[in-house]
């Protein structure tokens, strides 16, 4: 997907208003507009990536620097913050509805109601280690020197 009718790269170039708390060369951070909790933001590269494919390494250390700070400084800012979540959706099936990579900043108390629910039962080591080698045969595919 290119940039065109994307309404975070329309936020990035200010052609839609926005609450925004952090700008840098190459990141925008602002208040989503349909927030979990009061303080819930949204940290974008500014350069269109659809998902994480797209972006570029660089680029996505600094949305992960960003969030870092702001989820410290929310536990700073008066807000109602007792943890913070940081989740980023890659592609449909995560629930990623706009397709611009954004990592959400989420503010956290006990009773709020935000929930992701799932079947947190231990799996078999051996499970595991299919799975560890499937991500391994992947890392392979992109290059690199292997690690770990």
């Amino acid at each position: 997907m290119t940039d065109d009718g994307c309404v975070f790269c329309s936020i990035v170039r200010g052609r839609t208003d926005a609450s925004v708390v952090h700008e840098d060369e190459s990141v925008l951070a602002f208040m989503d507009l349909r927030p979990v909790n009061p303080g819930h933001l949204l940290v974008v590269p500014k350069a269109h990536a659809s998902g994480l494919e797209d972006l570029q390494p660089d680029v996505g250390v600094q949305v992960w620097k960003v969030a870092h700070r702001l989820g410290r400084a929310m536990r700073r800012s008066g807000l109602r913050c007792e943890g913070v979540n940081l989740l980023l959706a890659d592609g449909e099936a995560a629930f990623q509805e706009v397709f611009h990579v954004h990592l959400h900043v989420i503010p956290r108390f006990a009773g709020d109601p935000f929930r992701i629910r799932s079947d947190w039962r231990v799996h078999q080591r051996e499970q595991l280690d299919v799975s560890a080698a499937a991500v391994r045969s992947g890392l392979a595919a992109l290059g690199g020197a292997p690690q770990a």
